[in-house]
């Protein structure tokens, strides 16, 4: 979709959301939250993170916003620590497509006025620390795209000064924040694998990498790479496979260094199953992302 970037309007029309962003869940004093975040964007990626007062709602909560000449609309949304991720679609209010991810410690994490989700409303997704969600938008109750994100404890209270990448952003504040989500990692993303064109729809995290589901509208081909995690160069077992509803299963499969595939399949207007392993851990997805 095409960027744009923010007037000094449109930005405080995206702000103005008082009346229908939830309230906090409880009014008890905030614990010091145990579980590490990074910032909820590509690796280098750089954004104004905006915990603004006088009736932001709930309060504490981060805008992330346009920086310099990067305009936010369209990013990669990325959870910020590994848990569980819940998807939920308030349609033309409130937070509109949202995200909310319980992590172990009990603390969750919420994501809001996504343009797209890569689950359905209803559905659930475990993620690692990194793992595409979505992208960002302006669906509910905003009217400009920027990014609402929360921490809130395991209470449901706000963290009103959270932390990510390292810097905490107190109310008031607003603090240019550079993401490290996947850095120093795998060399190589998914969208390189596949090749020019494809996207990420959805992912799954198995123990020691994902695998990823990647779409190309130009040509209608999904493509599903495997991506490790550990023993980078190293070569050892990773698989990755897709299958066209009523088709045969495609797959690639060895020892390899980084990942497995691409594997590419022309499915426009097919459901399609997909998945991989490292190791012994697996995924294998529903026949799904029909059309």
């Amino acid at each position: 979709m095409p960027k744009t970037r923010l007037t000094t309007v449109a930005l405080l029309a995206a702000l103005a959301i008082t009346a229908l962003i939830p309230q906090a869940a409880s009014a008890d004093p905030v614990e010091t939250l145990a579980t590490s975040h990074k910032s909820p964007f590509n690796c280098g990626k750089t954004f104004y993170a905006n915990n603004w007062t006088g009736g932001h709602n709930p309060e504490g909560s981060i805008d992330w916003q346009n920086y310099g000449s990067d305009a936010i609309n369209g990013e990669t949304v990325r959870a910020t620590a590994a848990g569980t991720a819940y998807f939920y679609d308030a349609g033309s209010t409130s937070y509109g497509k949202w995200v909310e991810v319980r992590h172990s410690d009990g603390t969750r994490t919420r994501y809001a006025h996504l343009a797209t989700m890569v689950r359905a409303a209803g559905g659930s997704l475990s993620v690692s620390q990194g793992t595409t969600i979505g992208t960002v938008g302006s669906t509910g109750g905003s009217t400009a795209p920027h990014l609402h994100y929360e921490q809130r404890t395991s209470t449901g209270a706000m963290d009103t000064s959270p932390t990510v990448d390292g810097v905490t952003v107190s109310l008031g504040q607003k603090k240019a924040v550079t993401s490290t989500n996947g850095c120093g990692g795998n060399p190589y993303t998914p969208a390189e694998v596949c090749g020019s064109g494809y996207s990420v729809i959805d992912s799954a995290a198995l123990t020691g990498g994902s695998v990823y589901l990647l779409y190309n509208s130009g040509n209608g081909y999904n493509c599903v790479a495997t991506m490790k995690t550990t023993n980078l160069g190293t070569a050892s077992a990773v698989s990755a496979f897709l299958e066209p509803q009523g088709e045969s299963r495609t797959t690639d499969s060895g020892s390899y260094g980084y990942y497995a595939g691409p594997v590419r399949v022309s499915a426009p207007g097919q459901c399609v199953k997909w998945g991989g392993s490292v190791g012994s851990s697996s995924y294998t997805s529903p026949f799904e992302h029909c059309g």
